[in-house]
C-alpha cells in the first residue's frame, strides 16, 4: 500500500489511532515519495515514536526498531556472529575436519586446508541479524525506527550516515548486502544533543511540539471516548496553563491521557482545584514542578 495524498495520510493515520496535523501528514507523504528518512525531533512524549508505529500499521508493513543508547556500536545495530553455535557445529563435525587435514604434510598445509572450508562456518546460518541488517535484508518493505538517536555517540551517528546514504552494508565474510526494498525510515530525537548537519541534510526534518488545544482535545476523545466533553475541555485548558509554567518537565500528551484516565477512574465530572491537587502526581514528575503548580493553582484552575 502507498499513501495517495496528504489527506490520505491523515485519514489512514487516524484509522491507526494517530491524529496529526497537516504538517506532519505532508512530511510523511513527501518522505514516502522521495524515499528519504524522517528526522523527528521534539520533547519526550509528544508522539514521535507513535508516528512511526501508525505509519507501519497504515502501510501494513512490519516495524523494525533500533533503540539507541550510549555505547551502541555497529555489531549491536548490524549483525553478530553466533560463535557459540559455530563452536557447537565444530564439535559435531570434528571427524570431518580430521578428514580434511588428513595427509597434510605440515601445519601450514593443514591450516590452509581448514581455511578453504571457512565458508561453511561463516555463512548465513551463523549470522545473527540486528535491526539495520533486518531492515535491509527484509524481502518485503518495512518501517525502520531508529529511536532516540541523540542518545548514541557521534561515531555511531557517522556510521548511520553511511548506511542511510546507500542502504547497503558490507559483511567481510559474505560480501555486500543491498536493500531489496528501501525501508521507510524514522529517526527520533528528544533534543538531548544536536544532530549533525550531515545527518539533517539526508533527512526530511520534522519538529513535533505539544499540540494545540483542538488537536489535543481530538486526541483525548479518540483515545478515551468515554470522557465527557466538559471534563475533557477543563483538562486540556488546565494542562496548557501548566505547560506555560517554568517546569523541569512539562506534561506531555501521554501524561494528559493518563490524567484523563485517572479522573475517569475517580468518577470526576468537574475539575476543581481540589481534584487537581489530588491527582497532580500523575502529570508532575518532579517535586519542584509539583510544588510550583500548587503555588499557582488559583491562576491555573480559573
Amino acid at each position: 500500500m502507498k499513501f495517495k495524498s496528504v489527506e490520505h495520510v491523515r485519514t489512514e493515520l487516524e484509522s491507526a489511532d494517530y491524529i496529526c496535523s497537516r504538517t506532519i501528514a505532508t512530511v510523511v507523504f513527501l518522505a514516502q515519495a522521495t524515499q528519504k528518512p524522517v528526522l523527528v525531533e521534539g520533547p519526550a512524549g509528544v508522539g514521535k515514536t507513535e508516528l512511526s508505529k501508525a505509519v507501519a500499521q497504515s502501510l501494513q508493513r512490519p516495524l523494525i526498531r533500533l533503540q539507541c543508547y550510549e555505547g551502541l556500536d555497529e555489531s549491536k545495530a548490524l549483525y553478530e556472529w553466533e560463535y557459540a553455535k559455530q563452536l557447537l557445529y565444530t564439535q559435531m563435525v570434528k571427524e570431518k575436519i580430521d578428514d580434511v587435514i588428513a595427509g597434510a604434510g605440515s601445519l601450514s598445509e593443514a591450516v590452509d586446508r581448514i581455511a578453504s572450508q571457512e565458508d561453511a562456518f561463516f555463512s548465513e546460518r551463523f549470522i545473527q541479524p540486528r535491526p539495520l541488517l533486518q531492515a535491509i535484508a527484509a524481502p518485503e518493505p518495512v518501517v525502520l525506527l531508529i529511536d532516540e538517536v541523540d542518545k548514541s555517540d557521534p561515531e555511531f551517528e557517522a556510521f548511520l550516515l553511511e548506511v542511510l546514504s546507500d542502504f547497503q552494508i558490507s559483511i567481510p565474510e559474505l560480501g555486500t548486502r543491498k536493500a531489496v526494498n528501501i525501508p521507510f525510515v524514522f529517526l527520533t530525537s528528544n533534543d538531548s544533543r544536536d544532530m549533525s548537519d550531515a545527518l539533517k541534510r539526508r533527512c526530511i526534518h520534522l519538529y513535533i511540539d505539544y499540540p494545540e488545544r483542538d488537536l489535543e482535545l481530538a486526541i483525548i476523545k479518540l483515545k478515551i471516548p468515554q470522557i465527557k466533553q466538559r471534563l475533557a475541555g477543563q483538562l486540556i485548558d488546565t494542562i496548557h496553563k501548566i505547560r506555560n509554567l517554568d517546569l523541569k518537565k512539562k506534561p506531555c500528551i501521554s501524561e494528559t491521557l493518563d490524567w484523563a484516565q485517572s479522573l475517569i477512574s475517580l468518577q470526576v465530572e468537574d475539575l476543581s482545584a481540589e481534584k487537581v491537587r489530588d491527582t497532580l502526581n500523575v502529570i508532575c514528575k518532579y517535586r519542584a514542578d509539583l510544588e510550583q503548580v500548587k503555588e499557582k493553582m488559583e491562576k491555573i484552575i480559573n
